[in-house]
């Protein structure tokens, strides 16, 4: 059983790191960014919800919710920027938006 659950955390800690390298090395596009974002936070809602299971601690079982509900206002944010970087310079090219000039 503690076999399971290592390889179980080792899973869910190799998939945050790769998506935090693909988040540092795949900048181009912000397409790309929001799927490594997503991913992380897919991760982590994975982790959290095995981490009660594991520790059988029924108190901590609203944090995956939480957790999904602040996911969701990150991706609905993250398309509405889509959009609108979209409609204002034509691309989702990364090195085409500057905060400097918004």
């Amino acid at each position: 059983m503690t076999f399971f659950m290592t390889l179980l955390h080792l899973s869910f800690y190799s998939a945050f790191s790769l998506s935090c390298l693909g988040l540092a090395f795949h900048r181009n596009h912000l397409v790309s960014a929001l799927l490594c974002l997503e991913s992380m936070m897919l991760s982590l809602y994975m982790a959290l919800s095995i981490w009660p299971v594991e520790n059988q601690m029924t108190s901590f079982s609203i944090a995956p919710v939480l957790m999904l509900a602040f996911s969701a206002c990150e991706a609905g944010t993250g398309l509405a920027m889509l959009v609108a970087s979209t409609r204002t310079h034509g691309s989702d090219h990364m090195h085409n938006l500057n905060l400097l000039q918004c």
